[in-house]
């Protein structure tokens, strides 16, 4: 039975008689009982009918419903179901309630969902409707809000229930039952997105663009000024008489239904993390493009990326990392731990030297949201076989939030980097000596000519915490630095014209290169560390 009052039967006669279905009569009578949308359509069209015309409807609706014997010829002309076929397509929810929230609806969404072959336990329905049906639904609370307040003097337009959660009531059973294993939650990482259009209709908006012009804005991106969100905001502002004097109330009927749209399905992203080694000095961090010409056949990003989109099954991804190389420069690290006390408490300082350099992956659209320790490890082992360029160590899951750890190491943290650096004039013992004593040494660098194309033009102050010199011959040695990270080494060593301050060469007195470069470390505990 449907949970319906006496004072009901005003608000649904006149709702009835304008065209409204018999789920829509339900929303503007505000019952919130999902079961009550549950109920068949023409089952509760009866109901509804019975209920106007009938004081004892309760007891007429339920011997109607009892088994009688009755041919289906008396059955109908008892119960009104050959009008009912007859009925026309709703003036609020235009069919969407009516007609396509049956279960060849839910067969059609199913079958999308099957198609994308996704793995999952559960899906968050989501409806986009038109916005048109904003005003038809606005134009339908006018014609019954005397009736709706004398009957209940608190309720108001926002009570009545939104065709959405109608929609996703009535869809929710069949839906699962389609499915299976799969049920319909109110969250889920799973986003299945089920779109209606009435082209018919597209024009019932259109004179709120000059009711409220300062609420439609055309977008670059919007297809059309008329969003629902835009609508609903003029409905908001403009007067019921002005509203009553530009749009019929009640809306006029409908020549047809709805028309479903192709139903989207998207997972929300994944996140995967680990550190990467490069082994190369012909190899970028991402794919190298000059005038449109790629220079490169891979890149780190894409070695890693391959063996990851494919256990998950995703349809994209978005690389970052803590820091990057350049393609000439390699990333070490033998990610040993050190043998030392642990830090402090609240200390920043590692107690191991990291391995690599930390890198995440977010995974667009996944088909899998899952996979075990074992299935991770199995992912490392693809990713170290297919190339001897770089190694992929702690490959583990993480979570969105985790993933922030990477811009940590962008300017707070040390990373340290082994050079081999030329000079012009013989040096000397001496001259290692006085590069060993130097410490914290603030280092003003203007942006790197090559790297101008792509960064901003500022002069950023840097440290060099430590270096460390190993004579090699007069005119070569090894060069160890620990500095803060964001430092750029290479204009450090050879001073880049003079934009970086001070440099090598003036330290040195003499003209310096760099011939090699590693990185050895990026002291960023982050990922966790993970067995062997």
């Amino acid at each position: 039975m449907l949970p319906l009052k006496e004072k009901d039967k005003v608000i649904v006669g006149k709702l009835l008689a304008c065209g409204c279905c018999a789920r829509c009569v339900l929303r503007f009578c505000c019952i919130g009982v999902p079961d009550a949308y549950r109920q068949g359509h023409r089952e509760t069209l009866r109901e509804l009918r019975a209920f106007v015309e009938n004081h004892n409807w309760q007891k007429n609706v339920a011997q109607l419903e009892a088994p009688c014997k009755r041919s289906r010829l008396e059955l109908e002309e008892a119960t009104g179901e050959s009008e009912i076929e007859d009925e026309g397509v709703c003036v609020v929810c235009l069919g969407v309630l009516q007609h396509l929230s049956d279960a060849p609806q839910a067969v059609q969404i199913a079958d999308a969902i099957k198609k994308e072959k996704y793995q999952v336990d559960t899906l968050v329905l989501s409806v986009s409707l038109p916005a048109q049906m904003c005003v038809r639904e606005h134009s339908c609370w006018l014609h019954v809000k005397e009736d709706v307040r004398a009957k209940c003097g608190a309720l108001g337009r926002r009570d009545v229930i939104q065709v959405k959660e109608a929609f996703k009531w009535i869809m929710q059973g069949p839906l699962a039952r389609e499915l299976g294993a799969v049920a319909v939650a109110a969250k889920s990482p799973l986003e299945v997105s089920v779109c209606f259009a009435h082209p018919e209709t597209d024009a019932d908006c259109h004179f709120l663009a000059s009711a409220c012009p300062d609420c439609f804005k055309v977008s670059k991106n919007k297809q059309s000024a008329f969003t629902r969100m835009a609508v609903a905001k003029a409905l908001e502002k403009i007067p019921d008489n002005k509203f009553l004097e530009r749009s019929p109330c009640p809306p006029s009927r409908p020549g047809s239904a709805c028309a479903p749209q192709e139903v989207r399905c998207v997972h929300a992203s994944v996140f995967v993390a680990g550190r990467y080694n490069k082994f190369c000095r012909s190899l970028p961090q991402t794919p190298w493009f000059i005038n449109g010409q790629r220079r490169m056949e891979s890149s780190v990003e894409e070695l890693v990326a391959a063996p990851v989109l494919a256990a998950f099954g995703a349809r994209g991804f978005n690389f970052s990392s803590s820091g990057r190389e350049d393609v000439d420069v390699r990333t070490l690290g033998n990610g040993k731990r050190r043998q030392t006390p642990p830090p402090p408490p609240n200390s920043s300082s590692s107690s191991f030297t990291p391995p690599g350099r930390p890198f995440a992956l977010e995974l667009l659209n996944p088909r899998r949201s899952q996979l075990s320790p074992e299935s991770m490890k199995n992912v490392q082992q693809a990713i170290n076989a297919s190339s001897q360029k770089i190694r992929v160590r702690d490959l583990q899951m993480v979570s969105r939030d985790a993933t922030s750890r990477l811009k940590e190491g962008e300017e707070e943290k040390t990373k340290s980097y082994r050079a081999l650096v030329w000079t012009q004039k013989s040096i000397r013992e001496d001259d290692v000596a006085f590069i060993n004593r130097i410490e914290d040494l603030k280092v003003d660098q203007k942006t790197p000519l090559r790297v101008l194309h792509r960064r901003t033009l500022a002069v950023r102050q840097r440290l060099v915490r430590s270096m460390s010199a190993d004579l090699l011959d007069e005119h070569h040695f090894r060069l160890g630095l620990k500095t803060q990270a964001g430092t750029y080494i290479k204009e450090f060593v050879h001073g880049d014209f003079g934009r970086t301050k001070p440099n090598l060469c003036q330290l040195l007195d003499t003209h310096t290169d760099i011939l090699e470069l590693d990185v050895e470390s990026v002291d960023v505990d982050w990922p966790p560390a993970l067995p062997d």
